[in-house]
């Protein structure tokens, strides 16, 4: 396991505490991509050094700790340029990576995928690229450890004409991929069953709810980061109503632009939802703060605050936890308190899920003569039939429809059948 030192630099008005917990979160990403952290350095700077990122002060401090600390990486909070990186690894000796590395790294371990795959090497290269100077002194000391995974590890010296190639040919082969997508994305539109997609900062609990909501068992991790491959299953309602439901991939502070840019295709599922879940760790510290980054990059792709519910998750891990359920019942439906882990208040958020999703919606009973069956076909093009029975020569069905659409079928219906 590689020992790491992070380092951060916080100017201006930013607070220190603010600078701290990004720090910390640096820290969590550090142990997720296998990596032990042995030491940690915080500076405040009228303006970031453009040279070595911190001041030559604090570089002579960590180099000081070096024998102590025996590390060999050096993870620096912020995005580094590319002469920053030539300076300090020529000052201190050791690897150095930045906050961006770092993540498109775990990015790089936990993609299963071949569309995972290929948008977490384009998010690579496209980092990468402005980064090549002379021979590329950044690619050709990839080979091992945080950092360093992806295409590096294929090709040690890059060509920038051999990168741009490369990027050229993983959008085309995305392309086809988005198609495919969207064929079954209209596919599931024709069907008039709507789409939920959970959203939230990583580690919000996710996956939890979605192995709650689907009754499937996938594996939930503790590590940022751990869905990257979007699942999509159906809910069946109570009231016999259904809607598909899409866990996606976790968000973060500082996420790089590059993987915005290459998830753009995976994140369409979640811009294309009829209603997206919006699942807050609301035991964290930082919670406000994980809702503010959320927000931020729900606008980069584009998606509007109408169709978001709130989920207010892990309210299990507070002491008036049990208490906040009681807000369920408030006539909200843009937010919810629930602990996926305890199964508390999901009842009420199916609830919310259903009301938001079929408000539109009324339930009726409609009798056809059985010699009129195919019409029943007719009907379920128009809302949603949860039951159907066949007494005598009568078929009676419950179906879920919006008024103006029955109003519509009712001509249809003369001579045929009835509303009871």
């Amino acid at each position: 396991m590689e020992r790491a030192v992070i380092v951060g630099v916080y100017t201006g008005n930013v607070r220190r505490k603010e600078a701290e917990e990004s720090l910390n979160e640096l820290q969590d990403l550090v142990i997720s991509a296998g990596a032990e952290v042995v030491g940690s350095f915080l500076q405040h700077r009228e303006k970031i050094n453009p040279k070595y990122y911190i001041g030559e002060g604090k570089l002579r401090e960590i180099l000081e700790k070096k024998g102590e600390l025996d590390f060999e990486v050096i993870v620096f909070d912020d995005r580094l340029s590319a002469a920053q990186y030539r300076n300090l690894e020529k000052k201190t000796g050791v690897k150095v990576i930045d906050r961006t590395q770092l993540i498109l790294d775990i990015f790089a371990q936990r993609a299963r995928s071949k569309e995972g795959k290929l948008q977490v090497e384009l998010a690579q290269l496209m980092y990468l690229l402005p980064r090549l100077t002379g021979k590329g002194v950044e690619l050709s000391r990839l080979g091992g450890g945080i950092g360093t995974r992806g295409p590096g590890e294929k090709k040690l010296e890059y060509e920038r004409r051999r990168i741009r190639d490369r990027i050229a040919k993983i959008k085309r082969e995305l392309k086809t991929i988005s198609k495919r997508r969207g064929l079954h994305r209209e596919k599931r539109r024709k069907s008039k069953i709507p789409m939920v997609s959970l959203a939230g900062y990583t580690s919000a609990g996710k996956t939890t709810l979605f192995n709650l909501l689907a009754s499937e068992d996938y594996l939930v991790s503790k590590k940022l980061f751990s869905t990257l491959d979007p699942l999509t299953r159906v809910v069946n309602l109570r009231s016999g109503l259904k809607f598909f439901i899409s866990d996606t991939v976790g968000f973060i502070k500082k996420l790089p632009i590059e993987l915005v840019k290459a998830f753009r295709s995976t994140l369409e599922e979640m811009v294309q939802s009829d209603l997206i879940l919006h699942v807050i760790d609301y035991s964290s510290d930082r919670y406000s703060d994980n809702i503010l980054s959320v927000k931020n990059t729900f606008e980069e792709i584009g998606i509007s605050d109408k169709n978001v519910i709130n989920v207010y998750n892990k309210i299990d891990k507070i002491d008036e936890g049990f208490s906040l359920l009681e807000k369920n019942s408030e006539k909200d439906d843009r937010e919810v308190f629930i602990s996926a882990k305890k199964e508390w208040g999901i009842n009420n958020l199916l609830e919310k899920i259903e009301h938001v999703l079929f408000k539109d919606y009324k339930l009726f009973k409609v009798k056809f003569l059985a010699e009129y069956e195919s019409m029943v076909k007719n009907l379920d093009v128009w809302g949603f039939i949860v039951k159907k029975s066949k007494i005598d020569e009568e078929i009676i069905i419950d179906v879920y429809i919006k008024y103006e659409d029955m109003v519509k079928f009712l001509p249809k219906l003369k001579g045929k059948g009835e509303v009871l």
